[in-house]
């Protein structure tokens, strides 16, 4: 039989691929910034929101606050080199104003980070009040990461279309979600519990969307997809029926000439 130990740690694995997926799915972002050498209008606010998160979550599995929490360092070590790297990209391309507002923000998250690091190190002397207030903190933050994607929804239903809400993406948050709920479930961890639970309702939601506005969707892009090739026809047509037009008012226009 397998131990609990065992099936925690391959639900952990697990979790850390799916983890690790939606933590490079941003990469054709900067691919397009690289490739344009700006930014233009994307905001750097997700970025810095996921940062904060992963460091939160390294200190809360570090084992003088967590013990026995090594995947959850993993998966989020890996998330804040990451975003780090596509902070630093957003610096180099953003204009001076942009650079110096996303270097202080960057700045006050690291202040936080040590602040609450050395408190808890020094306040908290067992590993259960030190994971009590570190993992309340995480669920605060996980809770607005996850309840990010609202505004989307609420565009969908507004709009009735689901073009602007990535179905894959919304799958693997669902899926990263559930994985960890599990993993919190195997050795009761509330603190990873309560934000995965919420995020996989929040995703779930998504999908429940996805498949009551995916045939409209469809039909709206449809129906704007046989306007604009109508309009095309129509301006053909209009420029080929003035050829002879204008054709006559030359001839006439040489006739009298002569």
């Amino acid at each position: 039989m397998v131990s609990s130990d065992t099936a925690r740690n391959v639900v952990g694995i697990l979790g850390n691929i799916i983890s690790l997926f939606l933590f490079l799915s941003p990469v054709p972002t900067f691919v397009h910034i690289w490739k344009k050498r700006a930014v233009e209008q994307y905001s750097p606010t997700p970025y810095l929101a996921t940062l904060l998160n992963c460091m939160v979550w390294v200190l809360y599995g570090l084992p003088m606050v967590h013990p026995k929490s090594l995947l959850v360092i993993t998966i989020n070590g890996s998330g804040t080199a990451i975003e780090i790297l596509y902070i630093i990209l957003f610096i180099i391309y953003s204009d001076k104003k942009k650079r110096v507002k996303v270097l202080l923000i960057v700045l006050v998250e690291l202040i936080f980070i040590a602040g609450l690091a050395i408190l808890v190190l020094t306040l908290a002397h067992t590993t259960k009040k030190r994971s009590i207030i570190v993992g309340f903190i995480c669920i605060c933050f996980n809770i607005m990461m996850y309840a990010s994607p609202l505004s989307v929804m609420k565009l969908v239903i507004t709009t009735n279309s689901v073009e602007y809400m990535p179905f894959f993406l919304s799958l693997a948050s669902f899926a990263n979600s559930l994985t960890w709920s599990t993993y919190a479930l195997i050795l009761f961890d509330p603190f990873i519990l309560i934000p995965n639970g919420l995020g996989s309702l929040l995703a779930l939601a998504q999908l429940a969307l996805y498949a009551v506005y995916y045939k409209s969707t469809k039909r709206e892009i449809a129906a704007r997809e046989g306007k604009a090739e109508l309009g095309l026809s129509q301006v053909v047509v209009n420029g080929d029926s003035k050829k002879p037009h204008t054709a006559s008012l030359n001839a006439s226009s040489a006739s009298g000439i002569k």
